[in-house]
């Protein structure tokens, strides 16, 4: 059964750090796509990080660059988002995907076949 299970998410004052990670069971994160995705009530769901595993390029939606980054550990099949200099508007349940392959449009959920369930991050 393939899984991916996300953790760390909480809540914070503006200007703190959280950081999230995503592991998977039942899959190894291979020559594919992983991406942080976010979702805030009302909003749609959007990328926030994306990185190619296994030595590929990584992306991050304007809103989050220099503060947020996104890592791999192959030894322990995760994928990180370290958060910095949160703002109330980072508020949102996040989300782990993955995808086999390239990925045309990374921020198109459709192309991630597996999900998480998601953890919530609140800034306050």
């Amino acid at each position: 059964d393939v899984q991916l299970v996300e953790s760390g998410g909480g809540s914070v004052q503006a200007g703190g750090s959280l950081r999230l990670s995503c592991v998977a069971s039942g899959y190894t994160f291979g020559r594919g796509c992983v991406a942080w995705f976010r979702q805030a009530p009302g909003k749609e769901r959007e990328a926030v990080a994306s990185i190619y595993t296994g030595g590929g390029s990584i992306d991050y939606d304007d809103s989050v660059k220099g503060r947020f980054t996104i890592s791999q550990d192959i030894a322990k099949n995760t994928v990180d988002l370290q958060m910095t200099s949160l703002q109330p508007e980072d508020t949102a349940m996040y989300y782990c995907a993955a995808a086999i392959g390239r990925v045309p449009d990374i921020q198109d959920p459709s192309w991630y076949s597996v999900w998480g369930q998601g953890t919530q991050v609140t800034v306050s």
